[in-house]
């Protein structure tokens, strides 16, 4: 297993909690993957087993929880808010250019799901960034929320202004990440309820909310649009059965990019984190990731 040491840094007006994969002892000047989860997620769900691989190519890894989550500062607990997640990237990044070990100029971003689009909005304003692998992306709020359905989507955007009036005053109001059909929650297809939690190692508390306001938000996030503007090589993996992120806003996206190369799989949103098909999209981004870094 490779060395991990737990770190924090600064972001905002708070600190991320992270892991740190340093590489070979006495490495200089490797390349780093800087890699947080998706929409309301931990870095012990999976993310691990995505940096060994990468760490076993030879790239240092730093792998964080946004703040409000695991270990980071913030309050209230679990909130999801685009931009400061945004402000976390651009720390985790700044963090990563600052070690030792690592070449400044090497770095790449990993995301998947909801990071699977803060990746290329960070991207697309950071000329230096080296690579980027976007699995199973939320390219499109738009896209996302025809999959939501009316009845829901007015539920969750009632839950989201409840929030937004009572979180002012200290009150949140909180909503289930993932749910069963029919649920009022943030995901309730491709099997997410029981699907999501099992990321999770055994005996990990895994919370099941997050407060409601982002529901008011996620319409309007349209990282996809940003692709254009990513001018290093971008490898989007796109699951063909996803009912989470649909797989066609995806697909635009990595049109849009000038360097994007798309993989897919015949397969739903939370496959690619177990089983089989982790060892495909882990085989596959260690493989693009060593060559754009320049490592193989």
């Amino acid at each position: 297993m490779a060395e991990r040491l737990d770190i924090a840094f600064p972001s905002g007006d708070g600190h991320c909690a992270g892991w740190l994969y340093p590489g070979p002892d006495g490495a200089r000047g490797i390349p780093c993957v800087v890699m947080a989860h998706g929409f309301g997620a931990c870095k012990e769900g999976r993310l691990d087993a995505f940096a060994e691989r990468f760490v076993a190519a030879g790239m240092a890894a730093l792998v964080f929880d946004y703040r409000h989550f695991g270990h980071s500062s913030g309050e209230p607990a679990q909130l999801v808010d685009i931009r400061r997640q945004h402000e976390d990237w651009q720390a985790a990044v700044a963090r990563a250019r600052s070690l030792e070990s690592v070449d400044p100029d090497r770095i790449a971003l990993w995301g998947s799901s909801f990071s699977g689009g803060h990746v290329i909005w960070v991207a697309a304003r950071d000329a230096r960034i080296a690579a980027v692998v976007s699995q199973v992306p939320y390219a499109s709020g738009p896209a996302t929320l025809r999959k939501t359905g009316p009845g829901r989507l007015v539920r969750l955007v009632l839950a989201g202004l409840r929030d937004q009036l009572g979180g002012s005053r200290g009150h949140p109001h909180y909503v289930p990440i993932v749910g069963p059909p029919g649920s009022l929650a943030a995901m309730t297809t491709d099997d997410a309820a029981r699907a999501y939690p099992s990321m999770y190692p055994a005996g990990f508390e895994f919370r099941n909310e997050v407060p409601a306001r982002v529901a008011l938000r996620l319409g309007t996030y349209n990282p996809g649009r940003d692709a254009r503007r990513v001018r290093c090589p971008l490898l989007v993996v796109v699951g063909e059965r996803d009912t989470i992120t649909p797989p066609g806003a995806a697909v635009k996206m990595a049109k849009r990019a000038p360097r994007a190369e798309l993989a897919r799989f015949p397969g739903t949103h939370f496959e690619v984190y177990s089983g089989e098909r982790f060892e495909w999209a882990a085989g596959l981004a260690t493989d693009f990731l060593s060559r754009s870094l320049g490592l193989g």
